[in-house]
């Protein structure tokens, strides 16, 4: 392997090792388990909200969604739902890491001060 193929290869697999060592951190950590489904829930919710927005226009027309009576409504939901969980899958919008972060700052926190309290 030549030294330009090298550096790159080297930074990958440490790129993989240090994402293997993190999920094995998280996997014993059930605080940060939690709080990571936590994040990804609220940012499913949020998206999902957002897709319907999408939808929301075109109420009243036919469409590819067929027509929009009763049963075209709890379609495009269902649709909205799935849409949502999907964007989530595939890595967000970001939203969830930071949700997690600040859960996981909050529980730092929450048990520094109950420490103090006690003390």
């Amino acid at each position: 392997m030549t030294a330009a193929l090298a550096l790159p290869a080297a930074n990958l697999a440490l790129g993989v090792a240090g994402k293997v060592v993190k999920g094995i951190t998280e996997a014993l950590d059930p605080e940060k388990a939690k709080a990571k489904k936590q994040a990804d829930d609220f940012e499913t919710m949020f998206l999902e909200q957002f897709t319907e927005r999408l939808f929301a226009g075109s109420e009243g027309t036919e469409g590819p969604l067929g027509e929009n009576g009763q049963g075209g409504g709890i379609w495009r939901s269902q649709l909205s739902q799935q849409y949502a969980k999907q964007i989530q899958k595939a890595g967000g919008i970001g939203l969830s890491d930071q949700i997690m972060r600040d859960l996981i700052n909050l529980q730092a926190q929450s048990a520094g001060g109950a420490q103090n309290v006690g003390s």
